[in-house]
């Protein structure tokens, strides 16, 4: 910095003094891992925020002795003070001392911030104002802060006739860019992709999820534009970043956007592994390299389960467009959108990957899957995504994520049922289903994974009902007479199917003694229950047996189970609205078994 000559000796002194002060506090923040302890953490940035204090004081007399049309480059400098302060007021937890340092090294360039010396300190103090009220939960204030700074950017890049670049902070302080700093421009650009980040956030807050995902692409995609000058690229965390945004795609029917997210969060993957044995190679194994590769190893089975989200609902809702159940729900969306908003969604790409993650983009379809072929692929596909992440989620480990994992997997299986018109193959389907969940609720005590365990029995049950269900539609459209073999397979089934809807409901340690003293379903299983008794209701009275006497006692087990979803309609009315098309088949089906009750007595 260059003084005037009509500053006074006395003045330029005390400048030259807070210059040397402002260099001390960089060197000793520089050092701070080297002094801090653990029952000190703060004490080298309490010394840091003296030292800054008493040039606050001494700058602010220099600025009281000068004239208005001089006090340019020292305000400048107050206000980095300031910036500086807050900073390390915040990094002590003081978020009250640190919004009010901001506030003032905002005011204080108020009409500067297009300034090249100015335009710096006033974006990082707006992104931190931004942090502060998200902290203090108040998202619209801090959105209002980080609009400033985004419109304060975008002005000073497109209203900068003269080309200047910003000027470097420490600059304003007689402390010249060393040859490895980011140049200012780059720090701007940083600074900048800080903004557009927390407004992802805030926005996230907001529930403005739409424009939480924009700005979360944008984040991204200059990141990897910014790696390319600052080689800090965090691997890691931008492929976990990138697939994680592919789920807002995903459930919002995007599935172009969000294979391309997942296309480039594997590439990126890649690259980091490749960048890991090549570690290997120079410098041999190490402690550090193995943590590295143990959270490299995470976090491809985290990507693996997003692609396996993105496989399982391409399935789901193929099915479901198939069946014309989302159809109309799809155009409503479609609709709700409207074609700019649309166009900015198709426009989510990186475009520098764009040529290296096509050929893992177009392993999988971006479509809607129509026959069994386009769903065996997918299928495949998702299985090995699948299995992926439960080599790492092992059941010893990381029992909840490894369960999760195996649900899902029987879950792939289901879908790919619908698609397959064979009777026996979707039997066979299913029975994989089964085999697959039997093996791990096995392993499990529902003491402590009762959660899991209850969602299992009911998908157990579901499941070999649907079995039930094929084997019996296959009895009725024969001609000839079932066989002792067929007759124990369809009770095994049904008996099998009842075995687990029961073991659901153990499990909710509810009684009752009379209709009046009929315990309340907490909400979460409610409607699971509800629908365990209509299928314990159907299944008694699918078994199949001569013996009268115990057609009698199926017979009254399938009217208690249709009787007891009556009753408990009756008592709770906010049940009979969940259950008003099963209500209403209940009430009918109980007539019809006690008139074959009665034929059974009378016999």
């Amino acid at each position: 910095m260059y003084l005037r000559s009509g500053n006074s000796m006395e003045s330029q002194d005390k400048i030259a003094n807070i210059q040397a002060k402002f260099k001390d506090v960089r060197k000793l923040l520089d050092d701070l891992e080297k002094y801090k302890t653990e029952s000190e953490p703060y004490k080298i940035k309490y010394q840091a925020i003296e030292v800054l204090k008493s040039m606050e004081i001494d700058l602010a007399n220099v600025l009281t002795n000068m004239p208005e049309t001089e006090k340019g480059e020292e305000i400048i400098m107050l206000a980095v003070i300031h910036l500086n302060l807050g900073l390390l007021h915040a990094d002590t937890e003081e978020l009250k001392a640190g919004e009010e340092q901001f506030m003032k090294c905002i005011n204080l360039l108020k009409n500067k911030e297009l300034e090249p010396e100015a335009v710096l300190p006033v974006l990082s103090a707006l992104n931190q104002l931004g942090i502060i009220w998200s902290k203090w939960n108040q998202p619209v204030k801090a959105k209002d802060f980080l609009d400033q700074a985004e419109q304060i950017y975008n002005d000073f890049i497109n209203t900068n006739n003269t080309c200047k670049d910003p000027i470097n902070m420490a600059q304003n302080f007689g402390i010249e860019r060393v040859k490895d700093e980011l140049s200012p421009k780059d720090v701007l650009e940083k600074v900048h992709t800080l903004t557009l980040y927390y407004l992802a956030q805030v926005y996230n807050s907001l529930k403005d999820h739409r424009q939480s995902a924009i700005y979360c692409h944008m984040t991204l995609s200059r990141q990897l534009e910014q790696n390319d000058i600052a080689q800090d690229l965090d691997y890691i965390d931008w492929a976990l970043n990138a697939a994680t945004l592919s789920q807002y795609f995903i459930e919002n029917g995007r599935f172009t956007q969000a294979r391309h997210h997942l296309a480039a969060a594997s590439y990126i993957l890649k690259k980091y592994k490749d960048m890991l044995k090549e570690k290997i190679e120079k410098n041999g194994e190490s402690e550090a390299l193995a943590a590295e590769w143990e959270n490299f190893n995470h976090r491809s089975a985290d990507v693996a389960r997003c692609w396996a989200k993105y496989g399982s609902l391409l399935l789901m809702l193929s099915k479901e467009r198939l069946l014309h159940k989302t159809e109309l729900e799809q155009d409503n969306n479609q609709s709700n959108n409207d074609s700019s908003k649309s166009k900015i969604i198709d426009d989510l790409k990186f475009n520098s990957l764009e040529k290296e993650i096509e050929p893992i983009a177009n392993q999988i379809t971006d479509k809607y899957l129509l026959d069994f072929e386009d769903a065996k692929l997918m299928f495949l596909n998702t299985q090995k995504w699948l299995e992926q992440a439960k080599s790492y989620y092992t059941l010893e480990n990381l029992a909840s994520d490894h369960i999760s994992i195996v649900q899902n997997i029987s879950l792939t299986y289901k879908y790919l049922a619908f698609f397959e018109e064979h009777e026996d193959r979707q039997a066979k389907m299913h029975k994989r289903r089964i085999d697959i969940l039997e093996n791990i609720i096995k392993e499990l005590n529902p003491q402590y994974y009762e959660s899991a365990c209850r969602q299992i029995w009911i998908e157990l049950g579901e499941t070999y009902s649907d079995i039930l269900d094929i084997k019996l539609d296959r009895l009725r459209s024969s001609d000839e007479k079932p066989t002792p073999q067929v007759l124990t397979k369809i009770n095994h089934l049904a008996k099998s199917a009842i075995k687990n809807f029961q073991a659901f409901l153990d499990s909710l340690h509810l009684h009752r003694n009379s209709n009046s003293n009929m315990e309340e379903f907490p909400d979460e299983v409610m409607q699971p229950a509800l629908f365990s008794y209509f299928y314990l209701g159907r299944l008694y009275n699918k078994i199949i047996t001569p013996d009268k006497a115990i057609q009698l006692q199926n017979t009254q087990r399938s009217i208690n189970g249709y009787k007891f979803i009556i009753d408990y309609c009756e008592k709770y009315p906010k049940a009979a609205e969940v259950m008003k098309v099963e209500l209403s088949l209940c009430k009918e089906l109980v007539n019809l078994l006690l008139l074959k009750s009665n034929h059974y007595q009378s016999k």
